[in-house]
């Protein structure tokens, strides 16, 4: 790569698409399908294994340093939960690692004659002293070209240590092997990348591997996919507390409504019975007043009633009286 794509790239990861103003670029989002979310995280096997005996080539879902530099960004101000499509990609390339493990020790178990368990115990403490020795010897060299040459020399001298055992440990299991079988049994699969460790590797052999960047970037891609399942599960026990808290916060306003609006339905029904009362005690005094405008009428009726038939009366008197007046008279 050129000085001019490096820093064309390094603008890219610092600044994101909208660093010049190129529209084109702008048009793919990083929420968009086609972007690998393992690259927005860092953790694509594609980039970490390329140039390794396991280069898996390119992607087949877009890559691009500016995106990652707008998803972090975004990430800043809200949670885009993309940990989770990267959890599941590195699971899948995982398992499909630990298969090609099992195959491989499968593989050796056939064309290697069968040992004893002594013997096969003997033979894995050479190899576990293998393991030390190569990252005791890689952590060394890096530490070395770090500068920090002390505590490298330190590290070299913990090597010859372990040399001394693991020389100690192979007389043993030279001794309780056939010499005719043992060269044979010389073959072990790494647990970690897959590739086969030899029972008389040389230290160089060793340094290599486990110092390598295919070793080391299987250990990178298995330490990461370990940090996205801690951060899956936290950030689903979050969801699910801000989901039951928001449940009970809703349950609790539905009960507060309902009180609520029980409560306006007893006002509801207490002002309705007051205005019932009210209605009632109207009504009642109309009633009263009606029935006293009645009996006033009713007196009023009589008395003019019995005025009447008093000055009738008093006529008839009169006018009966009159008449005998003349009678008298005329007989007189």
């Amino acid at each position: 790569m050129s000085a001019q794509a490096q820093m064309r790239a390094l603008l890219d990861q610092l600044m994101g698409t909208a660093r010049d103003g190129d529209e084109t670029r702008q048009r793919v989002k990083f929420t968009d399908e086609r972007v690998c979310k393992s690259h927005l995280l860092d953790c694509c096997p594609h980039d970490i294994l390329a140039g390794t005996r396991m280069d898996l080539g390119e992607c087949t879902k877009i890559h691009d340093l500016a995106l990652r530099a707008d998803y972090e960004i975004a990430s800043k101000e809200r949670d885009l939960f993309f940990e989770l499509d990267a959890m599941d990609h590195l699971e899948s390339f995982i398992a499909e690692c630990d298969r090609r493990t099992e195959l491989a020790k499968k593989r050796l178990a056939e064309t290697q004659e069968e040992i004893s368990a002594e013997v096969a115990a003997k033979a894995e403490k050479v190899h576990e002293l293998n393991e030390d020795i190569g990252k005791l010897l890689a952590k060394a060299e890096q530490l070395g070209a770090e500068g920090n040459v002390d505590e490298s020399q330190k590290i070299l001298m913990e090597v010859e240590k372990v040399r001394a055992k693991k020389k100690e440990a192979e007389e043993e299991y030279r001794n309780s092997m056939p010499a005719s079988s043992f060269q044979q049994q010389k073959l072990r699969v790494c647990e970690v990348c897959s590739a086969y460790l030899g029972l008389h590797d040389n230290d160089r052999r060793l340094a290599d591997h486990f110092g390598g960047k295919l070793h080391l970037g299987f250990i990178q891609i298995r330490e990461k996919l370990d940090q996205l399942r801690k951060t899956v599960a936290e950030k689903q026990e979050k969801r699910n507390q801000d989901r039951l808290r928001r449940r009970e916060e809703r349950e609790r306003e539905e009960r507060q409504g309902r009180r609520s609006g029980s409560k306006n339905r007893d006002r509801r029904r207490s002002r309705s019975r007051e205005r019932r009362r009210r209605r009632s005690r109207s009504a009642s005094r109309e009633k009263r007043k009606s029935r006293s405008k009645s009996r006033e009428r009713h007196r009023r009726h009589r008395s003019r009633s019995g005025s009447h038939s008093r000055g009738h009366r008093r006529g008839s008197r009169d006018r009966s009286s009159k008449h005998k007046k003349e009678v008298w008279t005329i007989r007189k």
